[in-house]
């Protein structure tokens, strides 16, 4: 893009002044505080009406503009509601919770905070107004079929009954969509586990195929002009795309698409991950170096913007640039850190490790908060959320694989600390802590599963028993089969079941981080394409590392061991070595089946 920062910001200033910044229609006063809302309701005895908008979203400018710019609406609600708008991205809380009700999401509560009606997506002005008078006729609320998370306590589990694993393997398979791509649904999107899963089984030629597939089926949502991928694509098919850019999905389908770049060694995935990695260092990183939220849906709020993204650079910028939300979320800039610095690990990629760097310094000193977790925002209503202290715990752990630094790892387990501490549920993880907010937090699958998996390959990288257990009882909530089974699937169920059951591949290197061929070693470590491992680099000048559980011999010179739970290699003192050793046809089952302690005594070139 040739137009300066300053051009850019001009434009997004013009095209906010044409369609007004504040998106909201007129005749309604909007409460933005949930607390301050249900005490208003509880004193004037009146419903809470919860909007649940995205400020990318096209419906919800639709429904400002038609539905609540109606007359009969707007005195039904000032006679009888509270109004609540909020932003689902400023609440990851409340997005958890009402996520399969929007965007937009309508709910209505009685004052003490009890769900009366719920409803998806846009509502036409004349059924919303039957609607609001329907609730003031009869308050009763309506039944709801959706999953609602136990408060029970159940028994940590460390692995899923072998009926339900079996069950979700073949769920995954079967909800694949072989002639598109992705899973069998209206809505086409890359799912992030299923491609994970179908990834980390590549060796499969079925699950190779499954990857292949939805890789490319995905990579028509890329931007073709500016980069980034758009959110999703309608018709089940990829040629119907929803035009809004967030920033969350970028970041998943970032790691993804360079993942595959790396192991699937397929220029076309080598691409798609280069062009959203343009995208989000030209439209959605602040001078400062962190991200911002989204770009909306929409050049003009609530008209369609298909012949728009039809165009070409010039042609765009002459109508104007669609209005980017500059919010700068913990969640949202952790999930791009881990993006980059994984790139950076899988691909070499110095200048995305260099701005996963810059964004993680800025995250700390801006969204830190005391005991290791995070603000989502500058400032939080009903925080601090599971989601932001996850991201970024997410975060420091690539930090770590990609720069072997022990000030990453320590902020990780200060992180897995504090979601354990402050988010255990008696079953899963609440997305918010209980108290904070008259509306309960939710226990969602996508965030118990994360977290899970998260704690599950710090506490090998940690050594506590404390961070294991949290991935076991993350698991103990998935295991149950109205939970695992309440969507058309979740490969990523079994792929924590599987890292809870076998420890990841693990390698080191040691010797100076001043020494370049340790260095060597440590780069080609990272380059094994291999996600779920257990990288790290040992300078004796540190000190001890963090979990010490093999004893290294000292050597006259740098060495690389790949090792399992029980055996090590001999010392591998140069990249080729390396490289032989993991690609010999037994692969590391090879290993010398005895203790690491008396494969290193054995080996002719240790030495004191």
């Amino acid at each position: 893009m040739r137009k300066s920062s300053l051009g850019l910001l001009m434009m997004i200033l013009m095209a906010l002044t044409r369609t007004g910044s504040a998106g909201e229609s007129s005749g309604i006063n909007w409460q933005r505080d949930d607390q301050a809302a249900f005490v208003q309701a509880r004193e004037e005895q009146r419903f809470v009406l919860l909007y649940l908008e995205a400020v990318w979203c096209h419906w919800c400018h639709v429904m400002d503009h038609k539905t609540y710019g109606d007359p009969r609406v707007q005195a039904l609600i000032g006679q009888h509601y509270v109004p609540l708008r909020i932003d689902q991205d400023l609440r990851p809380d409340l997005a958890n919770r009402y996520r399969d009700w929007g965007w937009p999401a309508t709910i209505v509560f009685d004052a003490e905070g009890r769900e009366i009606v719920k409803r998806q997506g846009f509502v036409a002005p004349e059924n919303f107004a039957r609607l609001l008078q329907a609730i003031v006729d009869d308050p009763s609320p309506e039944a709801s079929a959706r999953l609602q998370a136990s408060n029970e306590p159940v028994d940590a589990a460390s692995s899923l009954p072998a009926d339900l694993r079996e069950t979700l393997a073949k769920r995954h398979q079967q909800s694949f969509d072989p002639i598109h791509g992705g899973l069998k649904t209206a809505q086409k999107y890359l799912d992030r586990d299923q491609a994970d899963y179908a990834l980390a089984h590549r060796t499969d030629p079925v699950e190779a195929q499954m990857a292949e597939t939805s890789l490319t089926g995905a990579s028509w949502l890329l931007d073709p002009v500016w980069g980034g991928v758009y959110q999703y694509s309608t018709g089940g098919d990829w040629n119907h795309p929803h035009f809004e850019k967030l920033t969350r999905i970028q970041a998943e389908y970032l790691r993804v698409y360079s993942q595959a770049c790396a192991q699937l060694k397929r220029p076309a995935d080598c691409r798609t991950a280069d062009g959203i990695l343009r995208y989000l260092r030209t439209f959605m990183r602040s001078d400062d170096g962190a991200f911002f939220t989204s770009q909306d849906a929409d050049v003009v709020r609530g008209e369609h913007a298909e012949d728009y993204f039809s165009l070409g650079d010039a042609k765009r910028r002459e109508q104007g640039i669609p209005i980017v939300d500059q919010h700068r979320y913990a969640a949202e800039n952790g999930l791009v850190i881990e993006a980059l610095a994984l790139r950076a690990e899988w691909l070499g990629d110095a200048d995305a490790l260099a701005d996963a760097r810059k964004a993680a310094e800025w995250v700390i000193t801006e969204r830190a908060i005391p005991g290791g977790g995070f603000r989502h925002d500058e400032k939080d209503q009903g925080g601090p959320f599971l989601a932001d202290t996850l991201a970024m715990g997410r975060a420091f752990v690539a930090l770590y694989r990609a720069t072997g630094e022990r000030v990453w790892l320590k902020r990780a387990m200060a992180g897995g600390d504090f979601l354990i501490d402050h988010f255990r549920a008696p079953a899963g993880y609440y997305s918010a802590q209980p108290g904070r907010s008259p509306i309960s937090p939710a226990v969602q699958l996508d965030e118990v599963l994360a977290t899970g998996r998260f704690l599950n390959l710090l506490g090998h990288y940690s050594g506590q028993a404390s961070h294991t257990n949290g991935a076991r009882h993350a698991l103990s909530w998935l295991a149950q089969r109205e939970v695992a089974l309440s969507r058309l699937t979740d490969a990523g169920i079994l792929l924590l079941d599987e890292e809870l059951n076998k420890p990841p591949l693990h390698v080191v290197v040691v010797g100076s981080k001043t020494d370049p061929i340790a260095a060597d070693l440590f780069r080609t470590l990272q380059s094994i394409d291999e996600p779920y491992k257990r990288i790290e680099w040992w300078d004796r000048a540190e000190g001890e590392l963090i979990h010490h559980d093999v004893q290294y011999p000292k050597l006259k010179r740098a060495a690389a061991f790949v090792c399992t739970d029980k055996t090590c290699s001999l010392p591998l003192t140069d990249p080729d070595a390396v490289r032989n050793y993991l690609t010999e046809d037994s692969g590391i089952t090879t290993l010398m089946q005895v203790s690491p302690a008396s494969a290193f005594a054995n080996s002719e070139i240790s030495s004191n």
